[in-house]
């Protein structure tokens, strides 16, 4: 029977008062929904939006939202790197814009320019490799590595370990180190690691690339770091008068004619000799001579160089001069030293590279080149490619408009990339990390298990023999809820550790094998049941057995629900007791795990953390909700 009647339903009081209770439900549900909607927002974040919260990322709304998130992937979060490409001062990925009308032509010529050049691994990297800001993600391309090396030496990181000289203690310890080879002390690197690393990225996307800009280096992170941001600084003390940073060039060779100073030839020079990697500088054979004078001066004899060069040369006339830097070892060093001018002890005899048989090699020039040697003048090149250039060093490689192309034709990959990268980092860990998902769940299903046993038989014993102290026993064991967890963890501990229990199954599971409070619930929810059938079953000859089995537990489902609900949460969420007494990695749960993972990631992650490990628990709770709920509604509808 309805507690209000169908005649009370029409008046407009009683109507007002329905509505209002509904309001007041919604507004309830909302203050519940919208912290999760933030939390929901809060796992797709990396540091570009880690600002902002909205219930719907902004980069599923707007195009240049997710424009800034693709370019801070694709630069692995190195600000400084994407500003020299991009010749951009940007201060942050934050404010980044997409180009109003790229160059489409330009960026066909930059095409076939790659297209036709073989450039060496160390002129590029690719992007969704590393964040090293957001902390914790593991982007497209390095999950894809990661999944190339787990195939080939069959998910055993020792063995990679030993075929790659690396050390990674676990997958989960899985890292690549950005590749930047534009200073000086960056150097290539010739382990199996990163060999194998070159022939993944070889096979990348082109679009997946960025190319190394030696001349976007020299302006924004050599110059500026000198004379600021402030262009009339640098004008003032060069005695130039350039009307923007874009106009302050790098020169191929030492910057000579009309209009160049001292100044600008000594910033040259200090750039080239100790700033930039050798790996973009090179000298013309014309210094030669000089070069072995260098060597006969530092050796001696050559008796000496051959022993330390495991040469056999028999004059240094006979010294073969490399022209770019030997990949390693004491020739590079000679060569290094060469460059940057060396001063014989003994006599103070100064040796080192002519300043006009320097010049840089990097792939700004090359292009440069390739135009020139396509297009032939300056004027032709700008007709075809729609410039205004009145120089060839005002053309640069089109790898912002490049990338933006690339970035508009998978605008629905880079959406599902960022709105899932989060939770496949954490899923991924859990599932690589020791036997956190095992253990789990076999605790949880033993918790379970021993709570629908251990609790049903105690409170059936109460409630079915009523023995004289049955209210005293129950009021002990509601005692036992007076002391928080975190009193008993020490005396439980030591006692465990006597018994030489600790990471053990049984170390979990004896601490809260019974409990008070369920015990008390299921006393009360036995009495309720009729008196009369435990009558009938004796005098139809069924056993106590049976008759705790199929007519006790058979009508308390509900309650049992309400048991195992509770036995599954405090066994799905034992965090501090399961790191305890469960010390070894082996025996970890999720929870230490995922505290473990939140240490060291950034707020992405943690949010895809929490959501995930919440889903088990939402789903046993729908379960055990429509017992529960069945429970309660059909008898009343009988």
């Amino acid at each position: 029977m309805p507690i209000i009647s169908t005649i009370g339903r029409r008046s407009l009081q009683v109507r007002l008062l329905v509505w209002t209770i509904y309001g007041l439900l919604i507004i309830g549900a909302t203050t519940m929904i919208y912290p999760f909607l933030l939390m929901l927002s809060g796992s797709t974040k990396s540091s570009v939006d880690s600002p902002t919260a909205d219930m719907v990322p902004q980069f599923m709304r707007s195009d240049v939202a997710l424009y800034r998130k693709y370019v801070e992937a694709l630069f692995n979060e190195h600000l400084e790197v994407a500003k020299n490409i991009y010749q951009s001062d940007d201060a942050s990925f934050r404010v980044m814009q997409p180009p109003v009308e790229p160059n489409a032509a330009l960026v066909d010529a930059w095409r076939d320019f790659l297209a036709a050049e073989e450039l060496p691994s160390y002129a590029y990297t690719i992007g969704h490799v590393e964040a090293r800001v957001t902390r914790g993600v593991m982007p497209s391309h390095l999950r894809r590595f990661k999944a190339q090396l787990i195939e080939r030496f069959d998910d055993d990181i020792a063995a990679v370990n030993h075929a790659m000289q690396t050390d990674f203690p676990s997958w989960n310890a899985f890292a690549w180190r950005r590749e930047e080879y534009q200073q000086r002390r960056n150097t290539v690197s010739d382990l199996p690691f990163d060999l194998a690393f070159n022939e993944f990225k070889a096979a990348q996307p082109l679009e997946d690339r960025y190319y190394f800009s030696i001349e976007g280096f020299y302006r924004y992170q050599y110059l500026k770091s000198q004379y600021t941001d402030d262009l009339a600084i640098y004008n003032r003390e060069h005695g130039t008068d350039y009307g923007s940073w874009g106009q302050v060039h790098l020169d191929r060779r030492l910057p000579t004619g009309q209009g160049r100073t001292d100044l600008e030839r000594e910033d040259w020079q200090q750039f080239v000799r100790t700033i930039v990697s050798l790996l973009w500088v090179r000298i013309d054979q014309d210094a030669a001579l000089v070069y072995r004078q260098y060597l006969a001066a530092k050796y001696g004899e050559i008796a000496v160089l051959n022993a330390k060069y495991k040469t056999d040369y028999v004059r240094f006339d006979e010294v073969s001069f490399p022209s770019a830097c030997p990949p390693r070892g004491l020739p590079a060093s000679d060569w290094d030293t060469f460059l940057q001018g060396w001063v014989d002890p003994e006599s103070g005899a100064a040796f080192a590279a002519p300043a006009t048989a320097i010049y840089i090699h990097s792939v700004d020039f090359q292009f440069r080149d390739y135009l020139q040697e396509r297009f032939g003048e300056l004027g032709a090149a700008n007709e075809a490619l729609g410039l205004s250039a009145s120089d060839w060093l005002e053309i640069l490689p089109p790898q912002r408009d490049w990338h933006y192309l690339a970035f508009r034709d998978q605008t629905a990959q880079l959406r599902w990339e960022f709105l899932t990268r989060n939770f496949i980092t954490v899923i991924d860990y859990l599932a690589l990390h020791g036997r956190g998902i095992y253990n789990t769940f076999v605790y949880c299903i033993l918790a379970v298990a021993c709570a629908l046993i251990v609790n049903p038989v105690a409170a059936y014993a109460l409630s079915r023999y009523k023995p004289p102290s049955a209210y005293k026993v129950l009021l002990f064991l509601m005692l036992t809820m007076a002391f928080p967890p975190m009193v008993t963890q020490i005396p439980v501990f030591l006692m465990l550790r006597e018994f030489d229990l600790l990471n053990t199954f049984w170390a979990l599971i004896l601490p809260g094998l019974a409990h008070g409070y369920s015990i008390f619930l299921l006393k009360g929810f036995f009495d309720s049941l009729p008196r009369e059938l435990y009558e009938s079953a004796e005098i139809d000859g069924a056993g106590e057995f049976r008759i705790f089995w199929q007519i006790t537990m058979s009508l308390s489902q509900p309650i049992l629900a309400v048991i195992a609900l509770q036995a599954f949460t405090a066994a799905y969420s034992n965090f501090m007791m399961a790191l305890l007494i469960c010390q070894n990695e082996e025996m970890w749960t999720l929870m230490p795990w995922l505290y473990q993972l939140q240490q060291r990631s950034g707020e992405g992650v943690i949010f895809a953390s929490l959501i995930v490990a919440a889903v088990p628990t939402f789903a046993i709770f729908a379960f055990c909700q429509n017992v529960i709920m069945r429970g309660i509604v059909v008898p009343v509808e009988k």
